[in-house]
């Protein structure tokens, strides 16, 4: 049994919040680049060097590529031969968050309760996802989400009559609807399968898979560049200016599900979409 102490996942979450609020990650930023060079559109071309001027400004300057700071979503693969010390999981979390938004001076977004809307002043409490695997380590992941793009969000309880040509016009029809409200050009999560939960749970880790990586089965590749090639005919462009990229990627993640049900859902991400991560 190998022990961490709650002061090192505090102090983990807290340099993760920061670094990733201020650095894209680098397939994201090549994906811009690659993007950029593809846009036919010369008004979208000059959006996207504002983008890539952005990032730039960010790095030298050392502040956030954007204002929303985001909503402290955290993965953890914890070993089930950690053991845990000082405190629980979830105080580790939030002092981590607390610590780096307000240390890192990033914006603090959350509100404690949903109708009444007061600002907790630290971004807590950080939303946990806890998976437990095998061996003696901790993998810890923070993707801050802004919410102009998870605004934009939308889940569907299809059933098996519904074909393939049916989901992928379910997630053309909801960035259609979304416009330029989620900042394109995009990062598109969808996740198929599980159930009501566990479908969105599916559609934030595809939104935050590396970009230059497809899914690993043919079926759901060819659907992710099928639904890519669609969005991107919509015609939304960069920031919504028109043009011929409004997504950058589309990643699926798949899962089991009942006989009676095919939950689809698609988390939506904008050009800054967020994570950090490293291993205790």
């Amino acid at each position: 049994m190998r022990e961490i102490t709650c002061a090192e996942i505090t102090e983990a979450v807290a340099s993760l919040c920061i670094k990733a609020n201020k650095r894209l990650p680098e397939n994201l930023e090549k994906r811009i680049h690659e993007c950029a060079a593809e846009e036919q559109s010369p008004v979208g071309k000059a959006v996207f060097d504002d983008l890539i001027a952005n990032l730039q400004a960010a790095r030298e300057e050392d502040f956030p590529i954007c204002q929303d700071t985001g909503m402290a979503v955290v993965f953890i693969e914890l070993g089930q031969d950690v053991h845990i010390t000082g405190g629980t999981l979830r105080q580790a979390v939030d002092a981590g968050v607390h610590k780096g938004y307000t240390e890192g001076y990033l914006r603090c977004s959350v509100v404690g309760d949903p109708l009444e809307r007061v600002n907790t002043t630290d971004n807590t409490p950080a939303v946990i996802h806890l998976e437990l695997v095998e061996g003696d380590k901790m993998k810890i992941a923070v993707c801050p989400k802004g919410f102009g793009s998870e605004n934009m969000s939308q889940l569907k309880m299809m059933t098996p009559a519904a074909s393939q040509d049916d989901i992928v016009q379910f997630v053309v029809d909801v960035i259609a609807k979304a416009g330029s409200n989620p900042c394109p050009p995009i990062v598109v999560g969808v996740g198929i399968g599980g159930n009501f939960e566990e479908c969105a749970l599916l559609a934030k880790k595809a939104l935050c898979r590396d970009a230059s990586i497809r899914n690993p089965k043919p079926l759901y590749a060819e659907l992710e560049q099928k639904m890519l090639e669609r969005i991107n005919k919509l015609g939304i462009g960069p920031q919504g200016f028109g043009g011929t990229v409004t997504a950058l990627c589309v990643n699926i993640e798949e899962g089991a599900t009942h006989i009676a049900g095919l939950p689809v859902s698609v988390n939506v991400g904008c050009h800054v979409t967020r994570h950090a991560e490293t291993v205790l």
